[in-house]
């Protein structure tokens, strides 16, 4: 019987452990999980050679929203470290003009008390249209950003802003890929996201109904089932 293959889980932006969280409790069984820490550095470089110290010699790897700018990163860094690839919810591309414009704001925000204010922004942005006044999901929302703070915040947010292009990477990478995405997502659109999978030879691309941007807690079956194939090799 050979091993089981550790898996490597990396949130978004001003997310928790608490993102994966239905992810951890039906793949524990399948190996070993880490959730990857992403808060303690503001360059993206930075970011994915932290994780890669503590991570196992090979492993599974999946990033959420900003998780998957950095799962670039890491396949940039160490490519033959990463056996399989899951990119849900994000994008290749770097931020347009508008999109560092807003950042911008947002981290003059963080650093003038002014924090709070976000949530409201997260979770009309994250949510799908019909998930946003759902108080379970708000309440993740809220409580994941409380527990990331304004100083993580705006390191997340530098590392963000500092990502390359990651679409001249896309025709390299070789290992079993997924690319998910919610059909209502408007921070990564799916188009965003099938431009990934297009990129990417042989990858598997999954469109999840009736999800927004935080595919892992809005439609937890579905981004299981998806992720259970995939370590499995399907």
């Amino acid at each position: 019987m050979t091993e089981a293959l550790p898996l490597v889980l990396v949130p978004g932006l001003t997310c928790t452990a608490r993102l994966w969280q239905p992810q951890i409790e039906a793949l524990w069984s399948c190996g070993p999980v880490m959730v990857a820490d992403h808060r303690r550095d503001d360059d993206i470089k930075a970011v994915a050679a932290r994780i890669l110290k503590v991570a196992p010699p090979q492993f599974a790897l999946a990033g959420l929203s900003y998780g998957g700018y950095i799962a670039f990163e890491i396949v940039r860094q160490a490519a033959p470290r990463v056996a399989r690839l899951a990119l849900l919810d994000t994008s290749a591309r770097p931020d347009t003009p508008e999109q560092t414009a807003t950042r911008n704001t947002q981290i003059e925000m963080a650093k003038t008390g002014r924090y709070g204010e976000l949530v409201d922004f997260a979770i009309q942005r994250y949510l799908h249209r019909d998930n946003q006044t759902d108080p379970a999901l708000t309440g993740i929302v809220r409580q994941m950003i409380a527990a990331t703070g304004p100083e993580a915040f705006v390191r997340q947010v530098k590392a963000i802003m500092s990502r390359p292009d990651s679409r001249p990477l896309l025709p390299s990478i070789r290992c079993p890929t997924l690319v998910l995405v919610g059909d209502g997502d408007l921070a990564t659109p799916p188009d965003l996201n099938k431009e990934i999978a297009d990129g990417i030879p042989g990858s598997r691309f999954v469109v999840v109904p009736h999800c927004g941007h935080l595919s892992t807690v809005e439609q937890p079956e579905a981004v299981n089932a998806a992720l259970t194939r995939w370590l499995a090799g399907g």
